[in-house]
């Protein structure tokens, strides 16, 4: 059978402690296509090894930790994701560049092509989903690779599931602006668009400014918008707030805010 690229989820819990057990977040069947693949494109190689490391103890790796081939997409790729990193004729990132070119992840396949399965993993949840990765996929198709979710957890869907918040209709905007300002205004027009065609918006922010845009939201938000946060989403110490502004500003819902999250603002 050809060699096919698989997206494989990681647990949601990287840099938390404790860790939940892996086999409560990935089926077996997952974990074991995972043990199988000896060949990696990843964000991080670090993180990877300690995913199998944890996807060993439940099944049997097909090779060590340290004969896995593990290769990381480029830092450049990360920074501006897969879609807007410049690139050269050659392949290679370059900053002066268009920002509208994207990056060819082909040379990163060159193992699929040689009959070995790879997987595609990011540090945490789905790859390709609020990650980088989109980039292997497109050049998997392009190359005429089979490309095989798996099935694991993905923060931005348990997240819209869990706030009450419009399914049918939503859009995740990455991360909002760091300088106040900024913020403030990102936040007004997400609210308007959200208000007005009713598509849910889903954000997300590093853990140690979670209070600060808590914060800047409740200080910006009309009244009757409603707010959802979900922290620590597959932990043990889950927990989801949905309410109202105006019943935020009441009473703050007693959440982790060191914890992974993932807002939502709507109707």
């Amino acid at each position: 059978m050809p060699a096919k690229l698989y997206l494989c989820p990681a647990p949601l819990d990287f840099g938390c402690e404790p860790l939940s057990p892996i086999t409560d977040v990935l089926p077996l069947g997952t974990l074991q296509t995972m043990a199988s693949i000896t060949h990696w494109v990843c964000e991080n190689a670090k993180t990877t090894r300690a995913v199998l490391k944890r996807v060993g103890e439940v099944v049997p790796l097909a090779a060590s930790i340290q004969e896995q081939i593990i290769t990381e997409l480029p830092r450049e790729v990360h920074k501006k994701g897969d879609h807007l990193a410049g690139q050269s004729k050659a392949g290679n990132l370059s900053a002066g560049d268009s920002k509208s070119s994207s990056f060819d992840a082909k040379h990163l396949l060159a193992a699929v092509l040689q009959g070995h399965n790879m997987g595609l993993i990011s540090e945490a949840g789905m790859p390709a989903i609020a990650d980088p990765g989109s980039s292997v996929v497109r050049a998997a198709h392009a190359l005429g690779i089979d490309v095989v979710p798996l099935v694991g957890p993905c923060s931005l869907l348990l997240a819209l599931a869990a706030s009450g918040l419009n399914g049918q209709n939503f859009a995740f905007v990455g991360y909002l602006p760091q300088e106040a300002t900024e913020r403030g205004q990102r936040i007004t027009s997400l609210e308007k668009l959200a208000l007005h065609s009713g598509q849910t918006q889903l954000f997300i922010e590093t853990p140690y400014r979670n209070a600060a845009v808590r914060d800047a939201l409740l200080k910006t938000l009309a009244p009757n918008t409603r707010l959802s946060a979900s922290v620590g989403l597959t932990l043990d110490t889950a927990r989801t707030a949905s309410l109202l502004v105006s019943e935020w500003r009441k009473a703050k819902p007693a959440l982790d805010w060191a914890l992974p999250c993932v807002f939502g603002i709507g109707r």
